[in-house]
C-alpha cells in the first residue's frame, strides 16, 4: 500500500510554465480502500473532481490516449487510485482543462514523458461488402429523427414512463452495446480502438450520419480491459456474436488486420505524490 498519508494535500500551484494556465489549488490524497467506480467531472466554474482513478487513468485523459499507446512507469500506475480536486482561476475549456491536468501531473507525480512512434499491429473498419450494401442496424439517419442539444440549456429529464429525448450525436457504449444517434461512423472508432486495445482507422468511405446499435458478447481479454471493480461475467452467461460477427452482420462493416505507425506515449518518471 502507499505511505502516503490520507489527508487532504492543499497546495498553490504557482505558474513554473508560462506556455499554458495551470490550476490554482489541488487537493490529492488517496481514494477510499472500499471504494467502486471511476468518476470524472467538472463544476459549471470549471473546478475538475477526480474520484478513485489511478494515475494511468488520468495520463490517458489529459494526453486523449488509448490505453494501449502508454508504455513504462511505476508497479503502482495502474493500482493507486486518487481522488483530485483541482480548482482553476477562470472557467477553461475542454481542451485547457487537458493541458492543465498535464501541468498537474508533472507538478504533483513528477511526471515526465516523451513520445515515440512504433509500427504497431492495427484495425482498418472497412465495408464487408463488395456492393456497399449496409447492415440493419447502420440506417442513414433520418431528417427531424433526433433533437439537436442546446449547450447553453440543461436537459431536460425524460418524464416518468415515457423514453429519453434522443439527442443528436449521443453516444452510449456499454460493456455489450453501442449506440450513437445521428452521428458519423468514425465515431465509434475511438471506442472501439479501446476495446479491442488497438488502433482503429475509419477506411469505410461513408460520410453520411447513421444511427448505430450495437451488440456483441465480450471476449475474455475484453472483459480483462474492464476496471477491476467492475463484475466480470463469463462469456457463457451472455451467449451472442463476438465484436467481430456483429460488425459484420449488424452493421455491414468488418475490421482488417493491419500493421501502422502508433503513436506511443513513454513514461520517463513518476513519483507518488507527497504533503511536502
Amino acid at each position: 500500500m502507499s505511505s502516503m498519508p490520507a489527508i487532504a494535500m492543499f497546495l498553490p500551484l504557482f505558474l513554473q510554465d508560462a506556455k499554458g494556465p495551470q490550476f490554482e489549488v489541488a487537493s490529492i490524497k488517496p481514494a477510499a480502500p472500499d471504494a467502486r467506480g471511476m468518476y470524472f467531472r467538472t463544476t459549471p466554474g470549471g473546478t475538475l473532481n477526480i474520484t478513485n482513478m489511478s494515475l494511468k487513468e488520468m495520463i490517458i485523459f489529459a494526453w486523449r490516449i488509448q490505453p494501449y499507446q502508454l508504455s513504462g512507469g511505476p508497479p503502482w500506475l495502474d493500482s493507486l487510485r486518487f481522488d483530485v480536486t483541482a480548482k482553476p482561476e477562470n472557467n477553461p475549456k475542454q481542451d485547457e482543462l487537458r493541458a492543465m491536468l498535464k501541468a498537474l501531473l508533472a507538478d504533483r507525480f513528477q511526471l515526465t514523458t516523451h513520445q515515440e512512434s512504433k509500427e504497431l499491429p492495427i484495425y482498418a473498419l472497412v465495408l464487408a461488402r463488395k456492393d456497399g450494401k449496409l447492415g440493419p442496424s447502420l440506417p442513414e439517419a433520418k431528417d427531424g429523427g433526433c433533437t439537436t442539444p442546446d449547450p447553453t440549456q440543461p436537459r431536460t429529464p425524460p418524464e416518468p414512463g415515457k423514453a429519453p429525448p434522443r439527442y443528436c450525436g449521443n453516444m452510449m457504449m456499454g460493456m455489450r452495446t453501442l449506440t450513437i444517434i445521428s452521428g458519423p461512423v468514425g465515431n465509434m472508432v475511438p471506442m472501439l480502438a479501446r476495446m479491442l486495445g488497438r488502433t482503429v482507422i475509419d477506411k469505410t468511405g461513408l460520410t453520411g450520419k447513421y444511427d448505430v446499435s450495437l451488440e456483441w458478447t465480450p471476449d475474455e481479454a475484453q472483459l480483462a480491459m474492464l476496471p477491476p471493480d467492475v463484475p466480470r461475467p463469463a462469456p457463457s452467461e451472455m451467449p451472442g456474436p463476438t465484436i467481430y460477427t456483429a460488425l459484420q452482420e449488424q452493421l455491414g462493416l468488418k475490421l482488417e488486420a493491419q500493421k501502422g505507425p502508433v503513436d506511443v506515449l513513454i513514461i520517463d518518471r513518476a513519483e507518488k505524490p507527497t504533503a511536502n
